[in-house]
This record gives C-alpha cells, sequence and structure tokens, in this order.
C-alpha cells in the first residue's frame, strides 16, 4: 500500500503572529490594515499590526477577536490598553503590537507616518 502525503492546506499552513492578528482584525471588518516591521527600528516588539474601525464598540471586537486568535495559536497576551474607552486600543503580545483605532483617532495619530522608516509588510484578507 503506498503512503500518502498530506499535502499543506491553508489550515494547516503555519502563520506568523502579526499575519494572525491582521486576519483576525480582517475578520471582524477592520480595514486599512498595515503591519509594520519594526526589529530594526524599536525594541517594544518586532512588529506593529495598526487597522481602523468605524466605533468604540468594533474597536472593541477587533480587539477581542485579535486577542483571541493570538492565544489560540499558543501566543501570551501581555497586556491590553485602552480597551474600556475603545478609541484606540493596543493589544501587547510581545513580539507583536496591535493597534485599533477609531478612524479618527488613527488620523490624528499617525502612527504609520511616525514610524515612516519601517518596512511595511503587504496584507490581503482571506
Amino acid at each position: 500500500m503506498p503512503l500518502v502525503m498530506k499535502q499543506q492546506t491553508e489550515e494547516t499552513k503555519e502563520r506568523t503572529s502579526y499575519e494572525i492578528a491582521a486576519q483576525a482584525a480582517y475578520d471582524k471588518k477592520a480595514w486599512d490594515i498595515v503591519i509594520l516591521n519594526m526589529e530594526p527600528a524599536s525594541i517594544m516588539a518586532d512588529y506593529f499590526v495598526i487597522c481602523s474601525v468605524r466605533n468604540n464598540r468594533m474597536a472593541q471586537s477587533v480587539a477581542d477577536n485579535i486577542e483571541e486568535q493570538l492565544e489560540k495559536a499558543g501566543y501570551t497576551v501581555r497586556h491590553v490598553e485602552g480597551y474600556r474607552s475603545g478609541r484606540w486600543i493596543l493589544i501587547d503580545a510581545g513580539e507583536i503590537i496591535a493597534h485599533v483605532f477609531v478612524e479618527q483617532d488613527r488620523s490624528y495619530y499617525e502612527l504609520e507616518n511616525l514610524w515612516s522608516d519601517a518596512e511595511r509588510i503587504p496584507f490581503e484578507g482571506e
């Protein structure tokens, strides 16, 4: 009987922490998702995932899903900041920090411009 090798499918493909966080945000309808490679520029985290949402409740829903999906994949979420107000929620999972912004606040703080030297990693949700 011949051996059958299991093909690697999308479900079994290893995903990075930033891909998991970005997809979790996308799954909850966040938009303008940007991934920044922060390794050469910051000691805080290796990657930033930044996304926009319409309102506070949506920000909380996106943050909950990011936290849930990261923990499901074996990553430890160390700290969540700004959840109560929901205007800018920061999720610290060690090597990645996810920033969930209400659209107006993201425009005001312009993190992408602050870290304009950081390499952008393309993301297109599935």
